[in-house]
């Protein structure tokens, strides 16, 4: 019988090493949540509400003051470019005015310079023929 007694404690043993294996195991894997949950609740300590606000507010108030900068400087060359635009239509309307006065007077000229006596001539011409037809019918 002393041998089965030994086989006994042999296998008691194996089984104990074997619990106790299986025991860290469990406590290994049961740490890693908890492991996590000790880390976000530190670094929650961390970072209370007032100092996420203020993060936050910091964060958004850089955002919108470099969306003005930005649109500062689209309007500044906007501006830029009308006025490009502006002073070549009031050059381009200034030399066609130029261009219309100068054919304005060449028109004058040769109007002032023909002889009025041939436009009523002209119309005597027409009249006399017209009294001619009036008198036939």
């Amino acid at each position: 019988m002393g041998k089965l007694k030994t086989y006994q404690e042999q296998i008691q043993e194996i089984v104990e090493k074997g619990i106790n294996t299986a025991e860290e195991q469990q406590k290994k894997l049961a740490s890693k949540p908890f492991d996590y949950a000790e880390k976000l609740e530190s670094e929650a300590r961390e970072y209370s509400v007032k100092t996420l606000r203020k993060r936050y507010y910091g964060y958004s108030e850089n955002l919108f003051d470099q969306l003005r900068s930005l649109n500062t400087r689209f309007g500044s060359f906007a501006a830029d470019l009308v006025a490009k635009l502006e002073k070549e239509a009031a050059d381009t309307v200034s030399e066609t005015a130029d261009e219309v006065t100068s054919a304005a007077q060449s028109a004058k000229a040769s109007v002032t310079t023909k002889k009025p006596a041939a436009r009523k001539t002209t119309a005597r011409k027409s009249a006399a023929s017209a009294k001619k037809t009036t008198a036939s019918a």
